[in-house]
Order: C-alpha cells, then sequence, then structure tokens
C-alpha cells in the first residue's frame, strides 16, 4: 500500500508546533490569544484542506482573518444595538429617580 498525503489538519498540527517556542515566549496574558488563533485556524481546516495550497500557512492566516472579521461584525452589531438604545433612552422625558424626590426635602 501506498503512503497517504498528509490532511490540512495535519500540516496545521505541524505549523503550531513550530510555533511551540514563539507561544512559549510570550506573555501569559497573551498566550490565551495566540491558542485562539489557532482555534480560528482549525475552524476553516475543511475549506482550506480543499485549496491543496503549497504553503499551508496562507490558508490558516486568512481562516483567522476571516474569523475576525466575522467577530468585528458581530462587535459592530452590538455597538449599533447599545447606541439605539441609548438614543432612545435620551428621547425618554425625564423622570425623576426614586431618590431624587427624597434628597429635595432634606
Amino acid at each position: 500500500m501506498g503512503r497517504t498525503n498528509p490532511t490540512y489538519r495535519d500540516a496545521l498540527r505541524a505549523i503550531e508546533e513550530r510555533w511551540t517556542d514563539f507561544r512559549r515566549a510570550l506573555r501569559r496574558r497573551d498566550q490565551p490569544h495566540f491558542d485562539r488563533l489557532f482555534a480560528y485556524a482549525r475552524e476553516h481546516a475543511d475549506a482550506s484542506g480543499l485549496l491543496n495550497h503549497q504553503n499551508s500557512l496562507l490558508p490558516a492566516l486568512f481562516s483567522i482573518d476571516l474569523e475576525q472579521e466575522a467577530r468585528l461584525d458581530d462587535h459592530e452589531d452590538r455597538l449599533e444595538e447599545l447606541e439605539e438604545a441609548v438614543r432612545a433612552l435620551g428621547d425618554q422625558p425625564d423622570q425623576p429617580h426614586e431618590n431624587d424626590q427624597t434628597r429635595g426635602s432634606q
């Protein structure tokens, strides 16, 4: 039987192993962020494997960019919702707070 070609997931695992010393040198607070980047790359391993690119790092980087773009979109949507909520509160007539009534009588 012939040998099978390594899968993209194998290549990604090899990339991650090559970056182990870099990860270890990072400050502890940055290590989870580093790990998350590889998790993003693994999320798109099926699509990256179909690409069958010569340099397996490029699809990984693109996968990371794709996930970060999705996160940015989510944050922008949440920010827009919060801004709308704040505007809606600003459009309401002032209503005295229960503590405001007690302060005036003191």
